[in-house]
């Protein structure tokens, strides 16, 4: 049998991959706190399963390949209140923001073109690139400057003319960074400049704190054909398991060619299109939304305040989404967390975390890195940073953080 090269060149999920292992822990009947995956435990907002109970049509049939109206008439009231001026004509539902992700590279790329994306990054991004044959060319930003982009020289140094967009996530998934209006200016001023496109990432616009401000790609007039915006209900409404995304853009070529691959797959689940266009519209989406950003908020303060507390991790304080990447005084991240789940608990507690060098091209860089996802009860992750704690001490592979 021949496996493809598309297929063996692509990674496994650092976020993901390590999942085996805390199954066994538990098996043993050892607690594992899965600080590993963005999977939040917010109940998901009663309007959409109410709808779906109340749908009463004989038959679940297809769906537009765009989207039902409903749906498309529902995002385009979610994204005036953020000031972003997509109408239903210039979105598609897509399964999730990952198949949005796909329909961007896909539609503005060739195999062998290029895609330049500040690293850390989500790791599926990688995934999607090789999928559609591109290279991905990496920004590195580092935890000690809070992971902001260096400045505009080193950024425009990796545009070639195989280059054909940026990828970017604000928020920031995996550090939780949020970018400031003259960062967002500047890529897209380099993207005006070089005729590409920004493939902009921002489904965690709800989760920005401390006073900062959510600024979309979409939010400059002179930018809107150069922009595709990906997004999601998973993170905002605690609705994973839903698969409902979208993308929009007003560029008309772009839309155009997207729904080609939006036909070719036929359409998005009906049913879950149903209860998501009910969500925006409820009478408890602004004390719902409120809710949820308190809650993290509060988590985010206890993961960092545990992580500055001890010796040797390196950590800065995020912004927004609900993610940190923290360096450890640690050989290798992957190794310590394996040495975790099978050889380190505290009163029958453990912890598993996402190794970070998957969120990297460039090889060798977050070897000694992690991603946290503080998606679970605050008491909890009080818990994780006390056993991340004393595991540090006991790891025999400990070092010191350059």
């Amino acid at each position: 049998m021949i496996i493809s090269d598309r297929m063996q060149n692509m990674q496994s999920s650092p976020i993901r991959k390590l999942i085996p292992y805390a199954q066994e822990a538990e098996k043993k009947g050892i607690t594992v706190f899965r600080l590993n995956i963005g999977q939040p435990d917010i109940a998901t907002p009663k309007a959409f399963l109410e709808a779906i109970r109340n749908y009463d049509n004989d038959v679940i049939a297809y769906a537009h390949s765009q989207g039902i109206p409903p749906m498309l008439e529902s995002l385009v009231r979610y994204y005036k209140k953020f000031d972003i001026p997509l109408e239903t004509e210039d979105l598609i539902v897509t399964t999730g923001g990952s198949e949005a992700l796909i329909f961007a590279m896909m539609t503005i790329a060739n195999p062998g073109d290029e895609v330049i994306i500040p690293e850390p990054f989500y790791a599926n991004y990688n995934s999607f690139a090789t999928l559609a044959g591109l290279t991905v060319k990496p920004v590195t930003l580092k935890a000690e400057t809070g992971f902001h982009f260096p400045s505009v020289e080193e950024i425009e140094e990796k545009i070639t003319d195989k280059t054909r967009a940026f990828i970017i996530a604000n928020p920031s998934n995996p550090t939780g960074t949020v970018y400031t209006k003259e960062e967002v200016d500047m890529i897209t001023d380099l993207a005006i400049k070089h005729d590409i496109m920004i493939i902009a990432d921002e489904v965690y616009r709800e989760f920005v704190y401390d006073g900062e401000k959510y600024v979309s790609f979409m939010h400059r007039d002179d930018a809107l054909q150069n922009v595709i915006l990906v997004d999601s209900i998973s993170k905002r409404f605690s609705n994973c398991g839903a698969r409902i995304g979208a993308i929009g853009s007003k560029n008309k070529d772009v839309m155009t060619n997207v729904m080609k691959l939006a036909q070719a797959r036929l359409s998005v689940a009906t049913l879950e299109q149903v209860g998501a266009a009910a969500i925006v519209d409820a009478p408890d989406y602004d004390e719902f939304m409120q809710e949820a950003y308190d809650e993290y908020k509060l988590r985010r303060d206890t993961v960092y305040n545990g992580l500055k507390n001890i010796k040797g991790v390196v950590a800065e304080q995020p912004k927004g989404a609900f993610y940190n990447v923290a360096k450890l005084p640690v050989d290798d991240a992957e190794k310590f967390i394996i040495w975790l789940l099978e050889n380190f608990n505290i009163d029958n507690e453990t912890i598993l975390m996402a190794p970070a060098e998957g969120f990297y091209a460039t090889p060798g860089l977050g070897k000694n890195e992690v991603r946290f996802s503080y998606c679970i009860k605050s008491e909890e992750l009080e818990r994780s940073m006390k056993i991340l704690e004393k595991a540090l001490e006991a790891y025999p592979g400990r070092t010191e953080v350059e």
